[in-house]
């Protein structure tokens, strides 16, 4: 890679459906930053994300040398995930000794606190969280789906929505107005249509987070079904963060709790009381932080810190990428 100019550091954060990328010069001047398609491992393939990586990064670095990249992206929830994702990366020549791969939830984590104790939960498309203690002690979750007991996010949302439509429909379970909102959102006019369009490939899986907001609508309405869904989100998301408290002996700390996503972004009351009772049943002293800010923000901080960048520079960071 020909190199021009000063030396430059760069973060990636990449989901599902987009990835960013942004460069900083060593004393936090933001020179570069852009946005790409998603290169989530999960979605794509490990090939397919390292190549829309290295585009990305080569695009935002715009030929000047590279001194520290730090990577995160969802779909990295293994160890083994990370490891393979970092060694095909480290054959890239902009790569170096110091690059960082690993799970997104660190960024946004940072983009939260710079706490040595902290958790970070991501309420999104799907569902996950992460938790730090200061020892360098780690809680994390597969993030598998139903097989490693995840629940929630816009597609968990989802197929419960069709779940309880679909029962309502056959007379197996409880009145719903799920059963007659559910189909117009694809466009179909009955649940079952849903049903076998989902079951033969025309709706695909992610798409049921399509559904979440409708869900939501409803449960302002009165729909009772609908009320218990955004109830047990809120719980839900309560329990990942208690979980990684409890697995890191912090339940009794003022511990920052950084929330984030966009099942979380427009604080639905009724989401966020049910959150709040679970979260201080236990934790009573855990303090919630709702992040707005793009992930992307905290990625930056990372990096610039592996860089050696002081509490002066990382505040100009802050200030330029938000």
């Amino acid at each position: 890679m020909g190199t021009l100019g000063e030396p430059v550091v760069v973060a990636v954060d990449g989901g599902g459906s987009k990835t960013d990328a942004v460069a900083l010069t060593r004393d936090g001047r933001v020179i570069g930053r852009v946005a790409g398609p998603g290169a989530s491992p999960h979605f794509i393939g490990v090939e397919a994300a390292v190549a829309q990586i290295d585009q990305l990064v080569r695009e935002v670095a715009a030929g000047h040398p590279i001194v520290q990249a730090n990577i995160y992206l969802s779909g990295l929830d293994l160890p083994s995930e990370v490891q393979i994702f970092a060694t095909a990366i480290a054959k890239i020549d902009w790569s170096n000794d110091t690059i960082v791969v690993d799970n997104d939830l660190y960024a946004l984590l940072r983009s939260g606190t710079s706490a040595a104790d902290a958790v970070a939960v991501v309420c999104g498309t799907g569902i996950n969280a992460l938790g730090r203690r200061a020892d360098g002690a780690v809680a994390r979750f597969a993030a598998l789906g139903t097989i490693s007991g995840d629940w929630g996010g816009g597609t968990g949302l989802g197929e419960a929505a069709i779940w309880h439509a679909a029962r309502d429909a056959d007379r197996r379970g409880p009145k719903t107005s799920l059963t007659a909102a559910v189909p117009g959102v694809f466009g179909l006019a009955t649940v079952a249509e849903v049903t076998e369009s989902i079951h033969l490939g025309r709706i695909v899986y992610g798409d049921l987070a399509l559904l979440a907001p409708l869900v939501f609508e409803l449960a302002d309405r009165g729909d009772m079904i609908a009320g218990q869904l955004v109830d047990r989100q809120g719980i839900e998301i309560a329990i990942m963060a208690i979980s990684c408290l409890e697995r890191l002996d912090l339940l009794g700390r003022e511990v920052p709790v950084v929330l984030g996503g966009g099942i979380l972004a427009n604080r639905h009351e009724r989401l966020w009381v049910a959150l709040e009772t679970e979260l201080h049943a236990s934790a009573p002293r855990a303090t919630i932080e709702h992040v707005t800010a793009p992930p992307i923000v905290g990625a930056a901080l990372l990096a610039l810190e592996c860089a050696g960048a002081d509490p002066a520079i990382l505040e100009r960071a802050t200030r330029e990428l938000s």
